[in-house]
């Protein structure tokens, strides 16, 4: 089933831990009623079952999950995946430091790079070169 690009939440407050719990346990099984949400964030940390069902509520209002009724249950699933969740909620944290200071945070990733496979510098650069070439568009 394929995931709804949502872009308006991504530029909102980052998610909190449990919002965050409940969208892995979304990820992980397509779709979930309320209850069952619950039993796979219990596993890792202690929380009420009306705490989940709240903020199920507040996640569905930030557009990232949807909620619909299927025999006689609310079941929820994600609208955006982990990967595009994680590369929006990156590009805005990187843009914000970026303008507060963007030499020193280049420079920081550039030094954390020392330990990366070099496969992953060669798609770095090379995804570099495509932003350069768009930008000259």
């Amino acid at each position: 089933m394929k995931k709804k690009s949502v872009k308006k939440p991504l530029s909102g407050r980052p998610l909190g831990e449990l919002e965050l719990s409940i969208l892995k346990a979304l990820w992980k099984t397509e779709e979930l009623t309320g209850k069952e949400v619950w039993q796979e964030v219990k596993r890792v940390r202690r929380v009420a079952l009306t705490t989940v069902l709240t903020v199920l509520e507040r996640l569905v209002s930030k557009g990232l999950i949807e909620k619909r009724k299927a025999e006689g249950l609310f079941v929820y699933r994600a609208l955006i995946g982990a990967e595009e969740f994680t590369r929006g909620v990156s590009e805005r944290l990187i843009k914000d430091y970026m303008d507060v200071a963007g030499t020193s945070l280049v420079a920081g990733f550039v030094d954390a790079l020392e330990s990366a496979d070099p496969e992953f510098i060669e798609r770095l650069a090379s995804f570099i070169e495509e932003k350069k070439k768009e930008k000259k568009r």
